[in-house]
């Protein structure tokens, strides 16, 4: 709605003041000014063929003008050079705020100062800290690089030592599949923003308690952090069923309910994974969450189609949100 519109738009003109300024617009005041966010996040393509679908995506997002977009790491860190290449080149080439990943995985401390290094080169000023998966895949035990760190915290330590950086983490509203307990899983969290980090984005879940639950474990370990709420749209029951092994997110029986008897039906179970989305974001912006982080799998429709959700039928912005975004020059 219009309301929502104006939200943006206040956003959009502190990125610009920001980029007039020198240097790119800080997640941290961006989240502090009061408005809603809305992020995107993309994962590196493997082939040229991936990145020129990557390329359309962002192009088909931008004129929604979210707060910030970010490119993950691939599996062990094995496509850190194309994502800091990609990601750097959103900082230069689009009127987008980019968010640089990193983890732990396979670096020394060297190494990450490189990368850290090759990002603020590119006039990125926003990353997110992740220890990052084992190497031999979820479930793996952790194995730091002899010269690397173990922890998160560590990397928000070393990312903040470096330079003026706003640096967010990640959050689990189910805890991460290796913390003990949710409190121990709410300490380390608390942990990260001692360390320096400004903000957090989830790890997908389907409950809106859930989210607002770990928001209240984090901030009652101490944790002032702004959280934002992860949310990838169920296309596809097979592949979400997957990433909630990955991730240790739970998909609910109430979620897996309405899309089983449409597993057959690939265009009907879309449109119903749409409507869950749509139903838990203006739920979560209902209840006073600060914004909504897009895993997007590097196709814009689904996300575009709930962003008009949420804005209203009726809006400016939904039209141009469900209609044929122009592929930018």
């Amino acid at each position: 709605m219009r309301e929502l519109n104006r939200r943006r738009l206040d956003l959009v003109s502190v990125a610009s003041q920001a980029r007039q300024d020198g240097f790119g617009p800080n997640i941290r005041e961006l989240l502090a000014s009061g408005r809603q966010s809305y992020s995107f996040e993309f994962f590196p393509p493997k082939d040229d063929a991936g990145e020129r679908l990557l390329w359309r995506t962002i192009r088909e997002l931008e004129p929604l003008r979210p707060t910030f977009v970010s490119v993950t790491y691939g599996a062990g860190g094995s496509t850190r050079d194309r994502t800091v290449r990609l990601t750097g080149q959103i900082a230069g080439e689009t009127t987008l705020t980019p968010v640089g990943h990193l983890t732990c995985v396979s670096h020394s401390r060297d190494e990450l100062r490189t990368v850290i290094g090759s990002y603020a080169a590119s006039g990125v000023r926003n990353m997110l800290a992740l220890r990052g998966d084992p190497p031999g895949g979820p479930g793996a035990p952790w194995r730091r690089h002899p010269k690397g760190l173990d922890h998160a915290v560590e990397l928000v330590g070393l990312i903040r030592s470096l330079g003026d950086f706003c640096v967010g983490v990640a959050a689990f509203p189910d805890k991460h599949p290796e913390a003990r307990d949710l409190e121990s899983d709410a300490g380390a969290l608390a942990a990260k923003f001692a360390a320096g980090a400004s903000f957090a984005v989830t790890q997908l879940f389907f409950r809106p308690d859930d989210y607002f639950a770990l928001v209240d474990r984090a901030g009652a370990a101490g944790s002032k952090m702004t959280i934002i709420p992860g949310i990838m749209p169920i296309t596809n029951l097979n592949q979400i069923r997957r990433f909630s092994e990955l991730s240790g997110a739970l998909v609910p029986e109430e979620v897996t309910a309405r899309l089983t008897p449409l597993d057959d039906d690939p265009a009907g179970l879309r449109a119903e994974g749409v409507r869950i989305a749509t139903e838990l974001c203006q739920s979560l912006l209902a209840r006073g969450a600060p914004g909504l982080h897009f895993y997007t799998l590097n196709r814009s429709t689904a996300t575009r189609e709930i962003f008009a959700n949420l804005q209203g039928a009726n809006s400016q912005v939904a039209a141009h949100a469900v209609g044929s975004a122009p592929l930018l020059p």
